[in-house]
């Protein structure tokens, strides 16, 4: 066994498909099949169900996995410490977030950036869900979202809040010029506006259909899609208005849009900065970490 046999392992898991693994361990697929078959002959147990194609891993074979996702979440982070020994901080970090989350991640990119100049972002967008299960597969390096504070503390991870800035309703005065006020808005006035929403999947989305559900009332989604981008062309055209976790940067991006509170009781999960615990964060994702924390409570 050799950690090549991991990480090919790990792809597939990643990929669902022996092509798409081969091409993201930079083997032929032939290579790829022919060492997976030689860690299923070394550890005597049947790792993959195989078919015409991949049909997913026996119950010996994630077992296997969950125990490759440690080692080579380990044998990356000790290239990246060695490296990071050699030339200073340095490397890509992997990094889920949500759509809509109450917080500006290119600014916090931003700022860290500022300390380590040389790490370099691949960031991912994952549901609630999906980010959680991210972490957990060693998949992400950090995740910003909504979570379950005693779910995180069950799993011992590292976490930070982030401010809760409330629900904002967007739009464009233009299109909706009665909007334009100081005063918050209630759920019944926000109900008789057409809407550009994101997919009932998303939690952010299942909060408010369960607050408006709550007191009777009915979003008029005009628009649903999981592009944050198409919702904010939706709103821009007039097309309905958005709710949105204050604390983006929305308006400062697109300063022809406004936005007005909305009276609305908080969300039960609660947004965070999150990475694995101290022994099992990569000393890249430890790093980054610190910084982010710094940043948030300066």
């Amino acid at each position: 066994m050799d950690i090549k046999q991991l990480i090919y392992l790990c792809n597939l898991e990643r990929e669902r498909h022996f092509g798409r693994a081969a091409e993201a361990s930079f083997v032929s697929q032939p290579t790829l099949s022919m060492r997976l078959k030689n860690l299923e002959k070394e550890l005597g147990v049947s790792l993959i169900n195989r078919g015409n194609n991949f049909e997913g891993f026996t119950a010996e074979g994630e077992r296997v996995l969950a125990w490759a996702r440690e080692i080579v979440s380990v044998y990356q982070g000790l290239k990246l410490e060695v490296e990071s020994l050699k030339h200073g901080l340095n490397g890509t970090l992997r990094i889920g977030t949500v759509p809509q989350c109450s917080i500006s991640l290119a600014q916090m990119l931003k700022a860290v950036s500022e300390r380590y100049p040389q790490l370099d972002y691949r960031v991912a967008v994952l549901s609630a869900d999906q980010l959680l299960e991210a972490l957990t597969a060693h998949t992400v390096d950090i995740g910003i979202g909504f979570f379950e504070l005693p779910t995180l503390k069950e799993l011992h991870f590292q976490s930070q809040s982030l401010a809760d800035s409330g629900i904002d309703l967007v739009f464009h005065p233009q299109h909706f010029p009665e909007l334009v006020g100081e005063s918050p808005l209630t759920l019944a006035a926000v109900a008789e506006l057409p809407l550009c929403l994101a997919e009932p999947t998303r939690y952010f989305r299942r909060y408010l259909d369960q607050q408006f559900r709550e007191v009777g009332l009915t979003l008029h989604t005009r628009m649903e899609t999981t592009s944050i981008f198409q919702l904010l062309q939706g709103i821009f055209v007039g097309l309905g208005c958005g709710l949105f976790p204050g604390g983006n940067l929305q308006m400062e991006m697109m300063p022809q849009l406004q936005r007005r509170s909305v009276a609305i009781a908080p969300m039960s999960r609660h947004a965070a900065l999150v990475i694995a615990e101290p022994a099992r964060a990569t000393p890249l994702a430890q790093h980054f970490f610190d910084a982010a924390q710094a940043w948030l409570l300066r």
